[in-house]
This record gives structure tokens, C-alpha cells and sequence, in this order.
């Protein structure tokens, strides 16, 4: 028989305790263990005090859980002032008994390692400011600064063994910071992490002068976590952790339709545009009309009074508007109106994680409907292929749940394959426009191409188009041989429709002469049928006056008769 398979109670599940910290409950899969210890391990100015504070302080705003934050190193009134700025008020949680600051004082030089060890006195302090605000989070920053002045590990592993356990025994989700150690230690001692149920690792690294925070969970017992590095900012109201798999692809879909702003260029896209919510990537070389092509789309939503943001990592506002308005395209009223929002950055100015957020947080609160990246391989220098394309993962996944219709543009070098980008995310886009070269006869013509665009039909043609005051014009398809462009197609049209004219006269004096021959036939036939009708009349006449002759000729030839009878009876001859 097989073994049964145990079902495990409500009881047996591990019980997470949420950390209100932006991403960091999505990675750990609902919080941190409850009642349970966790390390956070790293190195001076990673975020390891922050992120423990964070962690009481937005369990006591937003679960009502209230928290002891017991410092070995700062004392209340700097741990005040330090957070103030990071937009936590602590004076008035402590006000409102939902946090409690003990600072307990260690000096290594006052230290004397003689005996046996004990932080009996910590338990009590400890107990008593965990009942003063009726606890359910405590921090234990630094750990390694009660251990200062000792030397003898087996004290210190027993000890700190001993606190965690009394910790526990109190129902307390306990975050201890450590700083990090070496030879493959995430603490200094080494021991912390082996007698917490998870460890938490955050480092801060430079690279090309761009620093960077990353946190990774090196340790979860009793539950699944994400394993990867996340790059995480300190922002003015805190941590912000940005995982890669913080949205799903499970976004919401519309099947509502948008124009592109030029409409032939939506006849291609099954006569109705593209759809509300597609992330829509356009390459090309330079001067190809990457911009010009966006800007079109941009300014249609904004006829439409929908509202669109333009990030521009190339060049300035006035730039652009300047540029735009010699191609028929005058942005600067709508941004005037509010419906426009620039933004104009270079790539370099920050790392790719600063991008995404000020990315996102601009969108969250303009609450457009379209938005404009342009172009998104300048990235490229803030960060290497593979984190440029994380991002923009997650920042395509950010705006397609919200809707949003995403323009993005990517150069692409000369001499590159054309289909190819530098960030490779052509297959996660919706839809994807190639804009290229045409050489011919001394030019050099813009064509487009729509390689893809999921969930609608769309052309297989490859369209040439101009760029004029007017704007994008696509010009008709060029159906004839050779694939003519520019002065070459326009030559060899104006040849084609001489020749279609020449043909037509042709065809018109065949008509002409047809048309004479007819009329020459019918003239005749009418004399034919004239002269007929005389030569009948003639005969008609004729007979009638033979007949009439006949008939006289008998009446004569009855008179004569007649008489000579009247002559024979007059003479006695009748008998």
C-alpha cells in the first residue's frame, strides 16, 4: 500500500508577518516568519537600519502591530532626526505608544571578559519595554555590538541563542541587523545566520560610477522564496524594492482600438490602429523617423483628450517641439492644456532602477493613457543588455496592467541587422514597426515595415513614406518590378502613366473610327433604302397603271361588243 500523504492544519503552515516595504513582501511571498527571528546582514550605508525601521514603523501605521527598536549604536534622539527625513515621524509613534527606542549603551573598552556571561539585564530591559507598548516586532540593531568586548564564541553563540529564544517564547517577529563578514560569512561572528529562520543580505555596490542596492534572501526556512539579486532604492519615504517578477503577465486586456495619427499607416494595422493598451516598439537608424512617428500617435491622443507623457532621454523640450513643429506637428498646445507631460532625462543621470521608479511614479500620478520612451536603447549605458531588459520588462508589464498604450523607440547602428535591438525585447512587445533605408539612384528613401503585431491582421507590405511639413505621408504601394523608391519610382510612374495615356488615345481612336465606319454604314443603308423605296414606288406606279390600262382595254373591248349586238338587232340579224 502506498503511504498516505499527511494534510497539514492551518496550525502546521508557516504564518508570515507583512512588512509593508514595498516589493519585499512579493519576494518573500507574503512577509517575514512570524514570531520568528530574521537577519539582515550587510555592509555600512546598504539600508539595514532602514529597512528594520521600516519594518516597525509600517507595521504600526498600516497592520497595528506596535514595535521596540532596541539600538546598540544610535541613541534616541539621532534615530528621531535620521528618519524624520525619510518621512517617519517616530517622535509621534513613541507619542502614541506604538514604538519603543531603547538605547543600550555598549562601550567595548568598559567591557572585561572575566566569568560566566549572561544578558539577563537585556532580557529585562527588553521585557519591559515590549509590555510598555504591548509589542509584536522588535529590532535588535546592531547585534554584533553587544558582543563587542568578547572574544569567546561559545558564549557568544549560547547567549545570543538564549535572546533569540526568549524573543520567540514572546510571540515576537524579530529583525537583528549584522554588519557583514568575509570568508564566505554574512556576519562578522558567523553565527547570527544559523540561528535565524531567515536571512536577508543587502549590499551596495558601484559599477561605471553608478551605485547600486541589491537585496537577495540567502535563507527562508519552511518557505518558498525568490532566490535572484533585486536592485532596491532608498527613497524619501523609504525602501522601495524593484523585483523583475512584481507583475505578471496576467494584465487586463481591452479590445478597444487607437489611431496612430496617420491613417494610412492604421489601414495597415487592419484599418482600425493599434490597441489601447499594446506596447508598441519602433527601431530604425538614425533619421529614420523614429520620433516623428511616435510624436503622431502622442499628438492624435491628445486631440482625442486622452493624456500622454513623453520621456525624452536625447534631447531637450524645446528641441523636440521645435523639431516637431517643422513636420506639421505642434505638441506645444497640449502641454499647454495639461494633456502633455515631458520629461527629459539623459540615461546616465541616475541608475536603471532610479528610471523605472521616477518612471513609474510620474505615470501613477499623471494617469495617462499613452506613453512615450524615445529612444530606449541610451539605457544601455546605465546598464548592461540583460538589467536594461529586466527593467523594461518590468516596465512594460507596470503600464500594460494599467492600461496604458507604450511607445518605445530603439536605434539601431548601421550596418546592424535591422530586426534586432540592442535591449532585446522585440518578442515582448506587442507590436513591432521596423523603420530603414531604401539606396537608389543617388537617394536614400525611408520605408516601414510591421513585423508584428499580436492579436490583429496587419500588411506584409513594406511602404515607403516621406517625411513633409505635413507630416508622415505613406506614399501608395509600388507594384511594379524592381522595387523602385524616390525620384526612380516617381520617373518610372510618370513613364507608366504616359504609356497608360498613349494606350487610352489608342483605344479612343479605334473607338473614333469605328464610330465613323458605322455612321458610313448606316448613311449607305439609308440610300440603299431610299433607292429601294423609289425603284417600289416606281413599280408600284407602274403596275397600277397597267392595270388600270388593262382595265380599260376591257371595258373598251365590252363596249364594242356591246354595240355590235345593239347594231345586229337594229338590222333584223337578232333572230
Amino acid at each position: 500500500m502506498e503511504a498516505e500523504v499527511p494534510i497539514l492544519s492551518e496550525s502546521d503552515v508557516l504564518e508570515r508577518c507583512p512588512t509593508g516595504i514595498k516589493g519585499l513582501d512579493e519576494v518573500t511571498e507574503g512577509g517575514l516568519p512570524r514570531g520568528r527571528p530574521t537577519l539582515v546582514a550587510g555592509h555600512a550605508g546598504c539600508g539595514k537600519t532602514l529597512l528594520a525601521m521600516e519594518f516597525l514603523a509600517r507595521g504600526a501605521h498600516q497592520y497595528g502591530e506596535p514595535g521596540v527598536f532596541v539600538s546598540f549604536e544610535e541613541d534616541q534622539k539621532d534615530l528621531f532626526k535620521n528618519f524624520q527625513s525619510l518621512g517617519f515621524d517616530l517622535r509621534d509613534l513613541v507619542a502614541r505608544k506604538l514604538l519603543a527606542i531603547d538605547w543600550v549603551r555598549v562601550e567595548r573598552s568598559e567591557i572585561q571578559e572575566t566569568g560566566e556571561y549572561d544578558l539577563e539585564g537585556l532580557f529585562i530591559r527588553i521585557g519591559a519595554a515590549v509590555d510598555r507598548v504591548g509589542a509584536k516586532r522588535i529590532v535588535l540593531d546592531t547585534i554584533e555590538s553587544l558582543f563587542a568586548g568578547l572574544t569567546n564564541d561559545g558564549i557568544i553563540r549560547a547567549e545570543l541563542r538564549r535572546l533569540l529564544r526568549f524573543l520567540k517564547e514572546k510571540g515576537l517577529t524579530t529583525i537583528v541587523t549584522g554588519e557583514a563578514g568575509g570568508s564566505g560569512r554574512f556576519t562578522k561572528q558567523g553565527i547570527e545566520e544559523y540561528v535565524s529562520d531567515c536571512v536577508i543580505v543587502l549590499d551596495h555596490r558601484v559599477d561605471s560610477q553608478l551605485s547600486t542596492r541589491r537585496l537577495r534572501i540567502a535563507k527562508y526556512r519552511g518557505s518558498a522564496h525568490g532566490t535572484n539579486e533585486y536592485p532596491f532604492l532608498i527613497q524619501s519615504d523609504g525602501i522601495d524594492l524593484i523585483p523583475i517578477t512584481a507583475i505578471g503577465v496576467g494584465s487586463r486586456t481591452t479590445t478597444e482600438r487607437v489611431t496612430t495619427g496617420i491613417p494610412r499607416l492604421d489601414t495597415m494595422f487592419d484599418g482600425l490602429g493599434v490597441y489601447a493598451d499594446n506596447s508598441v516598439l519602433i527601431t530604425g537608424t538614425a533619421g529614420t523617423g523614429k520620433t516623428t512617428l511616435v510624436s503622431h500617435a502622442v499628438d492624435a491622443a491628445c486631440r482625442a483628450g486622452r493624456k500622454a507623457t513623453f520621456f525624452a532621454f536625447e534631447e531637450s523640450v524645446p528641441q523636440i517641439l521645435r523639431n516637431l513643429r517643422s513636420v506639421g506637428v505642434d505638441l506645444g498646445p497640449w502641454q499647454d492644456r495639461g494633456l502633455l507631460q515631458f520629461h527629459a532625462s539623459r540615461p546616465d543621470l541616475c541608475g536603471l532602477e532610479m528610471h523605472l521608479l521616477t518612471i513609474e511614479a510620474e505615470v501613477a500620478k499623471f494617469e495617462p493613457a499613452v506613453v512615450a520612451l524615445d529612444p530606449i536603447t541610451n539605457f544601455v549605458n546605465v546598464g548592461n543588455a540583460i538589467e536594461v531588459r529586466q527593467m523594461l520588462t518590468r516596465l512594460v508589464d507596470f503600464l500594460k496592467a494599467r492600461g496604458v498604450l507604450t511607445l518605445m523607440t530603439s536605434l539601431t547602428h548601421g550596418g546592424a541587422e535591422l530586426e534586432a535591438t540592442n535591449v532585446a525585447i522585440s518578442s515582448l512587445v506587442d507590436t513591432f514597426v521596423v523603420l530603414g533605408w531604401v539606396r537608389s539612384e543617388g537617394e536614400r528613401n525611408r520605408c516601414l515595415n510591421i513585423v508584428k503585431s499580436r492579436g490583429m491582421a496587419h500588411s506584409n507590405q513594406t511602404r515607403e513614406f516621406r517625411i513633409t511639413s505635413a507630416g508622415i505621408q505613406i506614399q501608395d504601394v509600388y507594384t511594379g518590378a524592381g522595387g523602385l523608391t524616390g525620384a526612380a519610382r516617381a520617373a518610372q510612374e510618370a513613364r507608366e502613366r504616359a504609356e497608360a495615356v498613349r494606350l487610352e488615345q489608342d483605344v479612343e481612336r479605334r473607338r473614333a473610327l469605328v464610330h465613323t465606319r458605322q455612321e458610313a454604314f448606316k448613311a449607305r443603308m439609308r440610300s440603299m433604302q431610299a433607292e429601294f423605296e423609289a425603284e417600289q414606288a416606281a413599280m408600284l406606279q407602274q403596275i397600277a397603271q397597267d392595270e388600270a390600262s388593262r382595265t380599260s382595254a376591257i371595258e373598251e373591248s365590252q363596249a364594242l361588243a356591246d354595240l355590235r349586238h345593239s347594231d345586229r338587232e337594229a338590222n333584223g340579224d337578232g333572230d
